[in-house]
């Protein structure tokens, strides 16, 4: 069966392409469905969209499975599904029954009466549901207020009007975390979790098995410090609003004539897409790993990583390979090491003082700690807090300081922050950035109308030894 009546739809112009449809999965042909929805006998004329979508839902499956879902999902030609109520408990029969029960829970049985999922609230009887224009799916209790929504239930989508819910409330513990599928035709819980983690300065992550797998940097009021391609069909960018100390929602708005959402896809990528009338499919205008850089930590401790440059990863300048077999093998995840002790660490009295070297366009080191301080201040105080590795300045956010190690640097092309790092006096001005072009010769002879190869070759090692590459040719060294 397919759907005869419109369940909601974003915008009046595009409700031909629009409309959201509460469904059950099976591959068509589909074999008769007999789920049946219920708004129970106390539901309310104009909350009726949810008992109309679930009559004229149809049967579908993903892949072979025999397993069938209730969710929501775009009326579009390409099945995009947003939402998922029984991921953790499929049905494995051809009934099904959703209902509001008496206690005012939205449930759904299986063909043995068994309730396979609920809303789980507290009990709040005349309650009665709909599905909104967003594609939420509210209860409403006796006095129309919402007393549950699936946008604070995600799954693994992430859809306009929906709050990524950041909370450090001891009381409720209430967040919103979005989780992959299994795969791409099994909708259970997968590996892969995405969320807002609830500190000073927000910032968005993807964990795989609890562990941090990629971060978008620090949030400055308008956009993640380490996302520099982030789409400006935003009409005003991400709002990040905060309802109390140690919470906030994450939304997004767009253009009227843009359809977007944000999937964590059975890989651990997050991906933006953008619904393109011209191809009739979602197009991809921005994926979260783009390159090995993205992968969180991946060069280690003190580590710098640059998609454009081979090998990829580098020490920050003023440290070395802890381990230098590993480091040329192109195992990169135990960092780098310090090579002069600070002075303010040393068991000695007078000395020159430390001082910063700045690394611009940078994705910030995560575990970051925000002083509310002027640039001015920031600066001296890091110089006067042994402690203190780091600092950075960054506009939107203030005075960010770094007392541990620096993990998930990333070197950008353009955008980017600067990031001042805390060397002994005698690691300052030594180090060389230009890159060093060589010419190649053949061994023994030194013709001068032999052509040059045109290679670059970029320093990995700090302080430049000449005669590690003296024996290759002839050396021009630009900058």
């Amino acid at each position: 069966m397919t759907s005869a009546a419109a369940i909601s739809t974003y915008t009046a112009a595009a409700a031909a392409i629009l409309h959201l449809h509460f469904l059950l999965y099976q591959d068509p042909p589909p074999p008769p469905s007999n789920l049946q929805a219920s708004c129970c006998r106390r539901c309310r004329h104009r909350h009726r969209h949810l008992q109309a979508a679930a009559a004229a839902s149809t049967s579908l499956r993903p892949g072979n499975s025999s397993y069938r879902y209730v969710g929501i999902m775009y009326n579009l030609p390409v099945m995009t599904v947003i939402w998922v109520a029984n991921r953790e408990n499929p049905l494995n029969d051809s009934s099904g029954i959703m209902e509001i029960s008496g206690d005012g829970n939205l449930v759904i049985f299986n063909g043995q009466n068994n309730v396979v999922w609920s809303s789980n609230i507290s009990s709040s009887p005349n309650s009665s549901a709909q599905i909104l224009d967003t594609g939420n799916l509210v209860l409403y209790n006796s006095d129309g207020r919402i007393i549950w929504e699936s946008f604070l239930r995600a799954s693994d989508s992430f859809v306009e009007k929906m709050k990524m819910k950041m909370i450090t409330d001891s009381i409720t513990k209430e967040r919103n975390i979005f989780t992959s599928w299994r795969s791409s035709n099994d909708p259970g819980p997968g590996r892969f979790t995405s969320g807002i983690v609830p500190s000073q300065i927000p910032q968005s992550y993807i964990w795989k098995d609890g562990y941090p797998y990629w971060r978008s940097g620090p949030w400055n009021g308008q956009v993640f410090n380490g996302i520099p391609k982030m789409k400006l069909l935003y009409k005003r960018g991400l709002h990040l609003v905060s309802d109390h100390p140690g919470s906030g929602n994450l939304t997004f708005t767009l253009l009227n004539s843009v359809l977007m959402y944000s999937q964590l896809n059975a890989s651990g990528i997050l991906l933006e897409k953008m619904w393109s009338d011209k191809i009739q499919d979602w197009e991809v205008t921005w994926a979260s790993q783009e390159s090995e850089c993205d992968l969180y930590g991946k060069c280690g401790n003190f580590g710098v990583c640059y998609a454009a440059d081979r090998p990829m990863c580098s020490c920050i300048p003023g440290f070395d390979p802890r381990s230098d077999h590993e480091w040329d093998e192109g195992n990169w995840t135990r960092g780098c090491t310090r090579r002069r002790s600070l002075q303010c660490k040393r068991n000695t009295t007078g000395g020159v003082k430390d001082g910063f070297l700045k690394i611009s366009r940078v994705k910030l080191p995560d575990n970051a700690q925000w002083f509310p301080m002027f640039e001015s201040e920031c600066r001296s105080e890091c110089l006067n807090n042994c402690s203190c590795i780091a600092y950075t300045y960054y506009d939107g956010v203030g005075c960010m300081m770094w007392d541990e190690g620096l993990i998930d640097v990333q070197k950008f092309s353009s955008d980017g922050a600067d990031l001042y790092i805390r060397l002994a006096d005698s690691e300052l001005g030594k180090e060389i950035f230009s890159s060093i072009h060589v010419a190649l010769f053949q061994v023994g002879s030194m013709e001068p109308h032999m052509p040059s190869l045109g290679i670059t070759i970029k320093l990995l090692r700090y302080p430049f030894n000449i005669e590690n590459i003296i024996a290759v040719g002839v050396l021009y060294v630009s900058g």
